[in-house]
């Protein structure tokens, strides 16, 4: 069920769904985990406090003073045996006693008070119940472990001196302990596990990336058994896919043969015949076919074959570009000498970007090309000032044996497949290609590839 919330607080939520909800399954997964058990945590620590921890607290208060009112009143119907009152006290209740007259009394309340904190809570209204016409004053000393009351009466004023577990509940501690300990194992334990899912889906999407760009990477099933099974989807695919690629390799390997074979033949018994206008003009058309079968094998096969190493580009382009050094086309090429080398298969690479330079120098008088690159990808643009292609055939130009008038060039041999064969080589290493208007006029070919 699909709530239809205004447009405004639906772009809103759009943006903090964007900004704060994480983008990895690992922790979207801890999220879910972590938001509740800090939830659980908070409502039983207020629970906890509100109740039993609340009410320990108040007898415990409750009791304390009740203990030193009755010290309180023993000592006013006994005031010459305060002495043995003191001990009493102390020995039944650990409570320390002393006693000030009315003469020295505010030297020692101004004295305590500027010493130590003065404290409220469950305490503080326990005194106000038990001494309703005394002034009493809380304060902690000595690290808050030791509670001092001063209790000012009509007939002198009485500083008690008490542990502070007197009033507050040590089972807070002990709680608040456990909470956070199994907070933390829960957490230990949930990260570990989660940690073991992710890293195998991740290791799947890594695997099946490297399969799409021609590297064959292993990948071992493991984790929950959803991963599991998509793992081993993954490698029977994998299977499969090289299967049909060997068989078609293998066709097309017989086939290559048995069409070559027979214009091999009609190349000797024409070399053998006397030479003649015709005669030249079958030859060439012999030559021709031989140029469009392996313009064919090679786009059917995609160079499948061939295996994946590390490839430097800056080196690959100055080597081609060397080719036409001869022309009468003028040649501009700048790098930014960051990372050129990357993972693929060489003489694919090399015969796609031979492709699309040499349409650039066969219909440009100036060719321009760049290598540019960063820690995530590489781009490569060639430029030329020839006639380019109109926009609305630049996607038509990628169609295998599509051709526009007059497109024919000597690597492709004619049939349409230079920029086709081009396309299929840098989507297999995880790229893409894309045409556009030049600065100088003519054609732009950018080539964007992942490292």
């Amino acid at each position: 069920m699909h709530i239809n919330y205004p447009e405004k607080v639906e772009n809103i939520m759009r943006y903090l769904k964007l900004k704060l909800l994480p983008k990895t399954l690992f922790f979207r997964t801890m999220l879910l985990i972590f938001i509740p058990l800090i939830v659980v945590q908070v409502v039983s620590i207020i629970a906890y406090f509100n109740g039993s921890w609340g009410k320990v607290g108040r007898r415990l208060s409750d009791n304390l003073s009740a203990n030193m009112a009755f010290v309180v009143q023993l000592t006013e119907k006994n005031p010459d045996k305060f002495s043995e009152i003191q001990k009493l006290a102390e020995q039944n209740y650990q409570l320390k006693v002393e006693y000030f007259d009315n003469d020295i009394k505010h030297s020692e309340m101004n004295r305590t008070s500027r010493n130590n904190k003065l404290v409220t809570g469950f305490f503080e209204s326990s005194l106000q119940h038990d001494f309703p016409d005394a002034v009493t004053s809380t304060y902690l000393t000595d690290g808050r472990s030791i509670l001092i009351t001063l209790i000012d009466t009509k007939n002198g004023l009485f500083r008690f001196t008490a542990s502070t577990k007197n009033i507050f509940s040590s089972s807070v501690f002990g709680f608040i302990a456990w909470m956070i300990g199994t907070s933390l194992l829960l957490f230990i334990v949930s990260t570990l596990f989660l940690r073991v899912q992710a890293r195998s889906i991740k290791q799947l999407a890594e695997a099946a990336e490297d399969f799409g760009k021609g590297i064959d990477t292993s990948f071992k099933p493991y984790g929950s058994s959803e991963v599991r099974k998509a793992g081993i989807a993954f490698n029977k695919m994998k299977e499969r896919i090289n299967r049909q690629i060997s068989e078609r390799t293998q066709m097309l390997a017989g086939v290559s043969h048995d069409l070559r074979t027979p214009l091999t033949r009609m190349k000797l018994q024409l070399a053998m015949l006397p030479k003649n206008e015709d005669n030249k003009e079958f030859i060439e058309d012999i030559t021709e076919m031989e140029k469009m079968l392996d313009g064919y094998l090679a786009f059917v096969s995609g160079e499948g074959g061939e295996p994946s190493t590390f490839v430097d580009m800056n080196e690959m382009i100055l080597s081609i570009l060397n080719k036409f050094r001869n022309s009468k086309t003028m040649i501009r090429y700048s790098t930014n000498d960051q990372v050129s080398a990357i993972q693929g298969r060489e003489q694919a690479l090399k015969r796609a970007i031979t492709n699309i330079i040499a349409n650039a120098f066969y219909y440009g008088k100036t060719v321009a090309v760049s290598l540019e690159s960063n820690s995530k990808k590489m781009e490569i643009t060639i430029e030329d000032d020839g006639p380019g292609i109109p926009p609305d055939k630049r996607e038509d130009v990628f169609k295998a044996f599509y051709r526009i008038e007059g497109s024919r060039n000597k690597e492709t041999g004619g049939v349409g497949l230079g920029l086709s064969i081009a396309k299929d080589v840098i989507t297999s290493h995880g790229g893409t290609i894309e045409l556009g208007d030049s600065s100088m006029g003519g054609l732009r070919v950018l080539i964007s590839i992942p490292l």
